[in-house]
């Protein structure tokens, strides 16, 4: 997706994002350090236990922010708040009702989808209560007699996909807090300090804590509950992110590589959370992000070796896809996604040397897969356990996994009783599994691409192949899973790149095998959002 259709809030950032790449010659010193809204906790609020601390640093206070009727009051403390939820009783029930148009594991998959219905003049938005789900655009379809008529039109098309997600709720969660023994109670809340630090508790356990930089807003979201959001500059960002996904002991090239990828991750997805105003999350649906706590003084070389560099592809910031492992192979966007395949996202066989022909020997091919996946050694990944792996599963607990998965997509297939056998129906040329055949009592059904994933417990990847076991008995027992990898596979492989630096290969060397065709720019100084 080209950036330059972003909409909404995001239109001034992108804007600053693509007018400011340069070529890159080195970090430049004091670019605008533009600022990102991170949801550290999105659903508070959920259960009616729900608790959260928030503290100022030693020697600071807390700036509370709320609005009272036309104005704005503010409080100062020196001491921590506890922000707790009560359930409470509605005047009369009220009728909270979505079309919900799919449910789906991850935001590209919701995204694809989005984009289909509205090539159909459906309008829709991308949520994600739990799962991702694409709706019909609330304020469109704002009456209980649009929605049905359009859940009407729908089912006339033959699209079998799309129901009615209807609530009466009794009650609602408010959240409350206590300053000099008067309790406060408000839907929005900012949060600031003198040195915007503040410390961030989700339990009651000191190793809960987490310290992050900026401010902090507490809103309501799209699912009746409360988002807490860490307004944070880009760059303060990055120091969150990196010791979480690639660690404070990998190679500096490996480390300067993530930040690279970490910094164009997250100003290419922006637009994750628009439905709920915010533009991040800071689990592993985005990037893992848990403020400065982890901060240590190797990642901020790396961060600062790097500043302001991004990964370009024509001028474009590149969708910088990253996974744990491989499995040896990295795949194709559409092997795992639906979507138009991006020319630097592409199967790379994931070693310092060529010791497998992808272009002679497709990995689309049972055969070779199979042999593929028996290779242990010469691979960037060889080391690690999770290379290769083998998990085996009965019968019964592969259909209990699969009641509940397509239960959740509202499947008419939700009511088998039992599955009699499932069979890899096509993979990609990296070996990805594209589609999965399951027979059942009740007919035989397909799973595609990133599904397989949801659908089973075992596997860690879609890059692995079946092994029927009767385990001594008469009838099929279940299945053996034999793979490699954990993640979906695309792009940069956070094991592999490590090893690449072991070896003395820099950051742009290890960013061009990942995602050829590519360049590292910076983002202008000179320009602003």
């Amino acid at each position: 997706m080209k950036i330059f259709f972003w909409r909404c809030s995001y239109t001034a950032l992108t804007t600053f994002c693509l007018m400011g790449l340069t070529a890159a010659s080195g970090p430049v010193s004091n670019s605008q350090d533009m600022e990102l809204r991170i949801g550290i906790v999105q659903r508070f609020g959920d259960r009616p236990t729900n608790k959260l601390q928030l503290a100022p640093t030693k020697g600071d206070r807390l700036k509370l922010t709320f609005p009272v009727g036309n104005r704005q009051e503010t409080l100062i403390t020196q001491n921590p708040i506890k922000l707790e939820t009560a359930m409470e009783a509605l005047p009369q029930p009220v009728i909270e009702e979505v079309v919900v148009l799919g449910n789906y594991r991850t935001f590209e998959t919701a995204e694809d989808s989005a984009q289909n219905w509205r090539s159909q003049g459906i309008k829709v938005e991308i949520a994600q209560p739990e799962r991702w789900q694409v709706w019909a655009k609330r304020d469109v379809y704002s009456t209980p007699l649009l929605r049905r008529l359009l859940l009407q039109s729908i089912e006339a098309s033959g699209q079998k996909i799309a129901y009615l997600d209807t609530k009466i709720l009794q009650q609602v969660p408010r959240v409350s807090w206590v300053v000099n023994g008067r309790r406060y109670q408000q839907n929005y809340l900012s949060i600031s300090t003198n040195k915007n630090l503040i410390r961030v508790n989700q339990g009651e356990k000191p190793e809960s804590d987490r310290l992050y930089a900026g401010r902090m807003n507490l809103q309501p979201n799209a699912y009746g509950t409360y988002t807490l959001v860490n307004q944070v500059p880009l760059e303060t960002y990055v120091r969150g992110v990196l010791p979480y996904e690639i660690g404070i002991s990998a190679p500096a090239s490996a480390m300067e590589a993530q930040a690279i990828i970490a910094r164009t991750y997250a100003l290419r997805n922006i637009r994750r959370f628009a439905i709920d105003d915010y533009q991040l999350c800071a689990d592993t649906h985005c990037q893992v992000y848990e403020g400065l706590q982890g901060a240590a003084a190797s990642t901020d070389r790396a961060i600062a070796a790097t500043r302001s560099m991004v990964l370009t592809y024509q001028n474009e910031l590149v969708d910088a896809l990253y996974s744990s492992t491989t499995g040896g192979v990295t795949a194709n966007f559409s092997d795992v996604w639906n979507g138009a395949d991006r020319p630097y996202l592409r199967p790379v066989v994931d070693a310092p040397m060529n010791i497998w022909n992808l272009s002679g020997q497709s990995l689309a091919d049972e055969k070779n897969f199979q042999q593929f996946i028996s290779m242990k050694t010469g691979f960037n990944e060889s080391s690690w356990g999770v290379f290769r792996w083998r998990k085996e599963t009965s019968l019964e607990n592969i259909t209990k996994d699969m009641q509940k998965f397509l239960r959740v997509k509202n499947s008419p297939y939700s009511k088998l009783k039992s599955i009699q056998g499932i069979a890899v129906v096509k993979r990609s040329q990296s070996g990805r599994i594209l589609e999965l055949a399951v027979k059942t009592d009740i007919g035989t059904f397909s799973l595609h691409k990133d599904e397989v994933r949801s659908a089973f417990a075992a596997p860690v990847s879609t890059l692995f192949y079946l092994q029927p076991l009767n385990k001594g008995q008469p009838e099929l027992w279940g299945y053996a899973f034999i793979g490699g990898g954990l993640g979906h596979g695309v792009g940069l492989s956070q094991t592999g790149a490590q090893n690449l630096a072991k070896l003395g290969w820099s950051s742009p060397k290890i960013l061009q095998f990942y995602y050829p065709g590519t360049q590292i720019k910076i983002l202008e100084r000179d320009i602003k959002p």
